[in-house]
């Protein structure tokens, strides 16, 4: 039986927003939603909150997750790289006998999650084969290939100059492929391959779609979520009212 960590990434020097991983949405953190999911999860062995906050660290403790560690200062800046924080995270898992074979990464900046579908996650990638990471994502409402950019001479110009023209985007979205975008939602990352390679993702990641969620990356995204728990309380319920 495989062995998984979920590892969630909470650093303290949010500048959008101000202490973004602990403000609230219905009285609870994001950092307190993806951890009670990790928690609910029943293919997660231990939830680690990997930041460089004490003050982040005692409300990760409250919410029921391990903070063994606090990250470094150096690697938990706006530029620092998701591969700095689960390297770290895996030296000191090696250095105290408790490498997982899975480490499930769950970001604070997408609250809203099913852990039975964490669990279809984990599962799915368990029976993948010579795949090196599983990464969620869902259908974009309008196909990538239906967008724009702005090119040096100031003209609007099909997304990646592929001999379109601009008239023919007016056609039905039905008419170009679909697209995905990556959620947060979970993704589950072979340790091996991490150790190997010094990659995080690899060249073989096998998508994994999960219903339309919405990242937190401002004020309105707070309101917006709200909302949506508003009209859909089984989001609050099946992480924090017991059954």
């Amino acid at each position: 039986m495989t062995r998984n960590i979920a590892l969630i990434p909470a650093r303290s020097g949010s500048k959008g927003i101000k202490n973004k991983n602990i403000k609230k949405i219905c009285g609870r953190s994001l950092l307190e939603w993806s951890i009670k999911a990790a928690l609910k999860s029943k293919q997660v062995h231990k939830v680690i909150v990997s930041t460089d906050s004490k003050e982040y660290a005692k409300y990760a403790i409250e919410a029921g997750a391990e903070v063994p560690f606090l990250r470094p200062r150096e690697i938990s800046l706006d530029n620092s790289t998701d591969y700095e924080f689960i390297e770290h995270a895996l030296d000191w898992l090696s250095k105290n006998d408790e490498m997982p074979d899975f480490i499930v990464h769950l970001r604070p900046t997408t609250p809203l999650r099913d852990p039975l579908i964490i669990d279809s996650a984990i599962n799915t990638f368990g029976e993948s084969q010579n795949r090196t990471s599983l990464r969620s994502v869902h259908e974009m409402s309008e196909s990538s290939y239906k967008n724009f950019e702005i090119n040096k001479s100031g003209e609007l110009v099909p997304l990646g100059l592929n001999n379109m023209s601009i008239d023919s985007l007016n056609n039905a979205r039905q008419l170009f492929p679909k697209t995905y975008i990556a959620n947060g939602y979970v993704d589950v990352l072979c340790v091996d391959h991490i150790i190997s390679t010094h990659s995080i993702h690899g060249e073989s990641v096998l998508p994994f779609l999960t219903p339309s969620t919405c990242e937190v990356d401002s004020l309105d995204d707070f309101e917006y979520i709200d909302f949506q728990v508003s009209r859909n309380p089984q989001f609050f319920s099946n992480l924090f009212i017991e059954k």
